[in-house]
């Protein structure tokens, strides 16, 4: 199946952690371990070297041995592969090419380090990397590192051939809305995929209809830190949204604010988020998954 086709039939995608051993240092073995529990999970794509992989990774050289060890688990599998892109050009254009070079799909395009640049510089860098790679569009909140992307950016972005997809996670709904809006005011709502990554609105999102009068436009999948665990659960979630989105029941309503609820427990939202990292690895580390936090 191509690659627009299956990020529209609508996927489980988690954003993979990494696993340490109590040294600091990358358990190759749990990391394995931890792409094949995706899959057998039912997950249809697993996102790499993004913030919950921990950006840092680049520092120390640990970036390719990440992507190398889950692009080999996924060998052979129907399964889409998205490489993180961090950094300024050089560093971007590098990324991107080791990702295409390991066989990736596709890269999530991280402008957090681009906070000062204008819209039409952030533009230029997108399609800089996307005649590397296809890019999906990343609206990162400003709590964990973003910058504030509006309309006009999202509109000029989405005219971007080689976008497949745009993950939108600014926890903030009229942020939310600007970017679908841009994007079903381009025309090209059939072209490119809209994921959730708003983790605190997941089902909520997933059973949404927005029209701005040129049809409706629905998310089709979710690539979240937040399915990093419990992730056969967000396979049968993302099922039930799909099947009810015509018919939205109480029931579902509140299945949608109880799962709100569990992600506030996991990303301490009460400290604007700064142990989420730690929060997917405690809830990993209790079936055995990950050494420790």
């Amino acid at each position: 199946m191509r690659l627009r086709e299956q990020l529209h039939s609508g996927l489980v995608i988690p954003a993979h952690p990494l696993a340490l051993n109590s040294q600091r240092q990358l358990h190759e073995r749990r990391q394995r371990a931890l792409t094949r529990y995706y899959l057998a999970a039912g997950a249809g794509g697993v996102a790499i070297g993004v913030h919950t992989t921990q950006f840092a990774i680049r520092k120390i050289g640990l970036l390719e041995p990440v992507l190398t060890l889950s692009a080999e688990e996924c060998r052979d599998r129907n399964v889409v592969k998205i490489a993180g892109i961090c950094g300024r050009r050089k560093q971007a254009t590098a990324e991107a090419e080791l990702a295409a070079r390991l066989s990736y799909h596709a890269a999530l395009l991280s402008l957090a380090d681009l906070k000062d640049e204008s819209i039409p510089q952030l533009l230029d860098h997108a399609r800089a990397i996307a005649s590397i790679i296809p890019i999906i569009g990343f609206y990162l909140q400003p709590a964990v590192g973003g910058r504030l992307l509006q309309y006009d950016f999202w509109r000029q972005f989405a005219d971007i051939e080689n976008v497949v997809a745009i993950k939108i996670a600014p926890f903030d709904r009229y942020q939310t809305i600007e970017v679908v809006r841009a994007i079903a005011d381009s025309g090209r709502a059939p072209e490119i995929a809209l994921y959730t990554g708003n983790d605190n609105h997941i089902l909520l999102d997933l059973l949404s209809v927005f029209d701005f009068g040129s049809g409706p436009v629905r998310f089709s999948g979710g690539l979240l830190g937040h399915w990093a665990v419990w992730t056969k659960t967000a396979v049968e979630h993302l099922a039930l949204a799909r099947q009810h989105r015509d018919s939205i029941s109480s029931e579902l309503l509140r299945l949608g604010h109880q799962i709100a609820d569990a992600n506030a427990a996991i990303f301490d939202p009460a400290h604007h988020l700064r142990h989420c990292i730690p929060g997917i690895h405690e809830i990993l580390r209790r079936p055995g998954l990950h050494e420790g936090r």
